[in-house]
Parts: C-alpha cells; sequence; structure tokens
C-alpha cells in the first residue's frame, strides 16, 4: 500500500507522485483510487488501489541506480531482429515490464538505430513513449528538470563507453 507523496511507476504511462487517495464510483462500482500526478504533461492518472500489484506498480527507482540507468544508456546497441515485427515484440515486452533497466535498454537501442538507419511510424512512437517512461522516472529520482534530464539521457547516447 502506498501513501500520499509516494513516487511511484505505473508501467506503459510512466512514473508519478500520489497526490490523494480517493474512492470513486466508476461503472457503478465504489472502489479507491490512487490520484498520481505525472511530472510531464501536467496529466493526472487514476489507479485502481486493489489493482496495484496486477499492473506491476512500484516505487522509483534509488537515486544510486540512476548510474545504472546511464551505464545502460551509454553502453552498446543489443543485436535485434532485422524484422521491424519482431524488434517491435521484443521492445514491447521490455516496456511492459516497467523494469527502468529495460526501458532504457530500448531507448538506447532505438536511438541509435534511428541515427543510422531511421525508424518507422511505429518505432518512433514506442521510442518517443519509452523515453518519456525513461524521463518521467529520472525527473523524480534525481529531482531535476525534463529538459535537464533528455539532456543527459542525449548525452549518454551520443557519447557510448566503447
Amino acid at each position: 500500500m502506498f501513501d500520499i507523496g509516494d513516487k511511484i511507476v505505473y508501467p506503459m504511462h510512466g512514473a508519478g507522485i500520489i497526490v490523494a487517495i480517493e474512492e470513486k464510483e466508476v461503472l457503478g462500482e465504489k472502489r479507491k483510487y490512487y490520484i498520481m500526478k505525472m511530472p510531464i504533461g501536467d496529466m493526472k492518472v487514476m489507479v485502481p488501489v486493489d489493482n496495484v500489484e496486477d499492473i506491476g506498480i512500484r516505487e522509483i527507482v534509488e537515486n544510486d541506480d540512476i548510474d545504472r540507468v546511464f551505464a545502460v544508456l551509454s553502453g552498446n546497441q543489443t543485436k535485434m531482429p532485422q524484422n521491424w515485427n519482431r524488434r517491435y515484440r521484443i521492445n514491447m515486452d521490455k516496456i511492459k515490464s516497467g523494469n527502468i533497466f529495460e526501458i532504457a535498454s530500448v531507448v538506447r537501442n532505438l536511438m541509435i538505430r534511428d541515427r543510422e538507419k531511421g525508424l518507422s511510424t511505429g518505432e518512433r512512437k514506442m521510442l518517443n513513449s519509452a523515453k518519456q517512461m525513461l524521463v518521467s522516472e529520472i525527473v523524480l529520482a534525481k529531482e531535476i528538470e525534463q529538459e535537464e534530464t533528455e539532456r543527459l539521457i542525449d548525452e549518454a547516447i551520443d557519447c557510448p563507453s566503447a
């Protein structure tokens, strides 16, 4: 159970802060919801309290883990299938896991691929949403601005430590 003020990650949406816990009636059913404010886009999300484990909600990573995230970002591109459909499915599974290190590897691989060969529309959308998820968690973990976070990610990927 989380409390107001906790920083959590909602897989496929990103990180946010619980600003309230409210009981709401949706489709004739009363349930408790976490009201989560996202740091990017000034969006609020309602998360059913009783679905937290099924959805994979977790606390954001510690500040120390962010160094590991940047190590993943500055690492070498992972070998991926040439078939875009298989590549898309593999990347989508990594994103759905909600694991920040897996999401970082997707962002790294797609940004490198975009620079080298370009991306399909679907992969570009995937890159944008994965990057937004990554940025939202880093913003909350490091308590820095969105623009600074995006610059750090871009720098990490542009300067691979080979």
